[in-house]
């Protein structure tokens, strides 16, 4: 398996986080097991074939399409080589990119094609290179923003705070808006509640100490990220991954993060 990350051109860096490639041409017919993990990010996906992963329900993944912020893990199942390219977006960038509210998206993977007029698929096919795939997708994407030309300085100021630790309540204030005012405007740019959006990015502050191997107890790190105690962490972790924080580390082989290829067969 391979895995790169490339930096977006200048004029995206407000809006796109990176983009990145993840491949594996090793795959002969064997069930290969995927959990995509909530972290806040929307994202812009394109797989070089179609057909290649299946969600819940057996559902086949769009070849190119937009997923949302999703609230909970989804599991995909590939059973073929692979090579897909993804853009990591900011969190309020699908509100500024298609002018649609964010909630719109929420919990789903949407073709691209059902969304945008513009149709990139074909070309995205026929490009030779990861750049030059690269670049079809920043082009449409530049598109986009320049037609919608849409920035809510609110939403993103209410965003950074949230992903930086803030909670809910010291983001009212410091804004001054009503809890019902804030919860609107985090749903239209973000697509989720602001509770929901910082339980989210308090779990990634604690995923990322689990990575690491940063700690010397699973108590250390709820104390650390606000939880109320050990077993209000663990509960959040298995409903945010489907798994325990151990199993965690012993089952998720993470070449892009927050995507792991699921270890079954480990007990």
């Amino acid at each position: 398996m391979h895995y790169q990350e490339i930096a977006p051109i200048e004029s995206l860096r407000e809006y796109v986080r990176f983009f990145w490639v993840l491949e594996d041409f090793t795959i002969n017919s064997e069930v290969h097991n995927y959990k995509i993990i909530p972290d806040g990010l929307p994202a812009l996906i394109f797989q070089d074939r179609p057909s290649l992963f299946y969600g819940e329900d057996n559902i086949i993944t769009p070849q190119l399409y937009i997923y949302g912020q999703f609230t909970k893990f989804t599991n995909q199942r590939v059973t073929e080589p692979f090579r897909i390219i993804g853009a990591y977006l900011e969190p309020t960038a699908l509100k500024s990119i298609f002018k649609i509210d964010a909630s719109e998206f929420s919990n789903q993977n949407i073709s691209l094609n059902d969304i945008a007029r513009e149709s990139i698929l074909e070309q995205l096919v026929n490009a030779y290179t990861v750049k030059d795939k690269i670049d079809i997708l920043s082009d449409f994407l530049l598109l986009k923003l320049n037609i919608a030309d849409y920035i809510n300085t609110k939403a993103e100021f209410a965003s950074k705070s949230l992903q930086n630790g803030a909670t809910v309540k010291q983001v009212q204030s410091e804004m001054n808006l009503s809890e019902r005012t804030l919860e609107r405007l985090i749903k239209q740019h973000i697509g989720m509640s602001p509770k929901s959006f910082s339980r989210i990015n308090r779990f990634q502050s604690s995923l990322k100490i689990i990575r690491n191997l940063d700690f010397k107890s699973l108590t250390e790190i709820s104390y650390e990220n606000d939880y109320f105690d050990q077993s209000h962490f663990i509960r959040d972790f298995r409903d945010l991954t489907g798994s325990k924080p151990t199993d965690f580390l012993a089952k998720a082989e993470e070449q892009l993060i927050n995507f792991p290829k699921w270890k079954n067969n480990v007990d």
